[in-house]
């Protein structure tokens, strides 16, 4: 069988967006997208980051702050005027907040969690949906968590912007499905990876445990397949989701957490 190539992918020639594509779960979705043919433009404030990551991966890298609006209107005009448009949006960007009690919480670091997690995510929406109704339609994928179903203890500014996220995910979904554009929400589990390391650093020193029990009670062993997920198996999934085999799927939270309890 003849191996498929870019140019004869199931995205051949659309353009995709990746918000916070310059590293972890973002990185490989956008690898994952160029390998299937689309024309890939990966979004961060880190302009060092995003062009090593770019040139690595075959995407185009520009700066864009998602907490800021006019960072974001300013994206979404190069979009339409240097690509032609917008096919599918994935709304990756994100941080993971303070990782302290309630009534430790600094409330600057919450606020600047809400700030870049449920504000841009519905900003890069808003510039986004009259960009894929010109289109015909096309899909958005907003990165939730499994903390976007139940909470856990010492991460409630991360889960409370994750539930924000899937409401929003079925808001938008009925509000555009009219228009052939569809709206999802992944909820990966722990993924392997810099950012899940930090959180367990975090956990350690505040909780004076050892990083190793950590991951294993908290994160391995409570996973059916006891491992953690890899960022390779969320792209999959994305990329699933913005297919056309999801074409009748929309308003729909999906978990890839390894069948974490």
């Amino acid at each position: 069988m003849e191996e498929q190539t870019a140019e004869h992918g199931i995205f051949h020639n659309k353009v995709v967006l990746v918000t916070g594509g310059g590293s972890g779960i973002g990185r490989a979705i956008a690898q994952a997208f160029s390998q299937a043919g689309a024309r890939v433009i990966i979004v961060g404030r880190n302009q060092e980051r995003l062009e090593h990551s770019a040139h690595q991966i075959g995407a185009r890298a520009i700066m864009a702050d998602v907490a800021d609006e006019a960072s974001v209107a300013a994206l979404f005009a190069r979009l339409k005027d240097e690509e032609g448009g917008l096919d599918v949006l994935v709304n990756n960007a994100g941080v993971t907040g303070p990782v302290a009690n309630a009534e430790d919480m600094d409330m600057a670091e919450w606020d600047d969690t809400v700030s870049i997690n449920i504000r841009g995510v519905l900003t890069c929406i808003k510039y986004a949906v009259p960009l894929l109704r010109a289109r015909g339609g096309g899909s958005i994928v907003n990165m939730s968590s499994l903390m976007g179903l139940r909470g856990y203890p010492m991460r409630s500014a991360y889960t409370a912007t994750k539930f924000a996220v899937i409401g929003i995910s079925e808001a938008v979904a009925q509000e555009v499905g009219q228009f052939g554009i569809r709206v999802n929400a992944l909820c990966p589990g722990a993924v392997n990876g810099d950012l899940m390391q930090r959180v367990v650093a975090a956990r350690s020193k505040a909780e004076n445990r050892p990083a190793a029990e950590i991951i294993k009670a908290n994160y391995t062993d409570k996973a059916a397949l006891r491992r953690w997920v890899e960022p390779e198996e969320v792209a999959a999934v994305t990329l699933f989701l913005a297919s056309d085999a999801a074409s009748s799927v929309t308003g729909e939270r999906i978990r890839v957490d390894a069948g974490r309890m």
